[in-house]
């Protein structure tokens, strides 16, 4: 394997604020026009959420109502309380889909390029985080609108009040998913890495029912909900577009976020992390 260039930590700081920020802004404009080039990415992140919502809670309207609970001040039907869920559910996929790219760009060396640059191994992984963030924005919000004309009932300063909590929630998401792309060497062992876990957070979680409903049911599966930081995003949403602030959910999505990012630092290092133990990407053997 061709080690990696090292460059002195002397050249690290003549970079300077301006040339962080371009490496933070290339990264993210790279992203943007990727997604902006693959429009069935934007169709295929918008399909799953509206299905939800027009069928599903259309349907379980008069079946699955949810009685007064906070934030709500009162009763509310059933696409009124998955809205949040459904949002979170866009950066849920969007940060694992990032996170795929992560493993194609290995696959291809650009990754490899980008590590050995000049800049610092963490702010190279945040700048990806980032970009991967700012896309989730654009499809959450897209949705947002669209449960709007659906006649979901959120106050107009809730979506502005909502924001930070987007972004602190999808790049715990997006933490989560490059924590596991270290694990993956090839495109095709992804999907079912993904499969033990979107589904799992998605559905064992407070996305589609109220958590005091899944304790009447079961109260092993309401610890397993209460455990998933998946369920501290979308309330830490929830709360925020109606708002109001969730302290505990918030705890739980910073404290995740620190966690997976630091645990994606140290697995990302080829002298030390997963990448070293595993002979680094496909690419970078000799």
């Amino acid at each position: 394997m061709s080690a990696p260039a090292i460059v002195p930590a002397e050249g690290r700081r003549h970079l300077g604020p301006a040339g962080y920020w371009t490496c933070l802004a290339g990264i993210v404009r790279r992203e943007l026009l990727r997604f902006v080039n693959q429009r069935e990415r934007f169709l295929s992140a918008l399909v799953r959420p509206l299905i939800w919502l027009f069928i599903f809670a259309a349907g379980f309207r008069n079946v699955l109502g949810v009685s007064i609970i906070p934030p709500y001040q009162t009763y509310v039907l059933y696409e009124v309380y998955v809205t949040p869920g459904l949002a979170v559910m866009v950066q849920l996929f969007n940060g694992m889909q990032s996170s795929l790219s992560m493993v194609y760009d290995r696959e291809v060396g650009s990754m490899r390029v980008l590590l050995t640059s000049p800049f610092p191994r963490w702010f190279l992984l945040f700048s990806k985080l980032t970009a991967g963030v700012v896309v989730s924005l654009l499809q959450a919000y897209a949705f947002l609108a669209i449960a709007y004309f659906w006649e979901v009932d959120i106050p107009l300063w809730g979506y502005v009040a909502a924001l930070p909590a987007f972004i602190l929630s999808g790049l715990m998401l997006g933490a989560i998913g490059l924590f596991l792309s270290s694990f993956v060497r090839q495109l095709e062992n992804f999907a079912s890495v993904m499969n033990f876990v979107i589904f799992p957070m998605f559905f064992a979680s407070s996305a589609l029912y109220p958590l005091w409903r899944i304790r009447e049911a079961s109260e092993l599966l309401y610890i397993i909900c209460l455990a998933n930081p998946f369920t501290h995003a979308i309330e830490l949403v929830r709360f925020a577009l109606y708002l109001s602030f969730n302290p505990v959910s918030f705890a739980v999505v910073t404290g995740t976020l620190i966690v997976f990012f630091v645990a994606s630092v140290l697995a990302y290092d080829p002298g030390r992390g997963i990448m070293a133990r595993r002979g680094g990407p496909k690419g970078e053997q000799a």
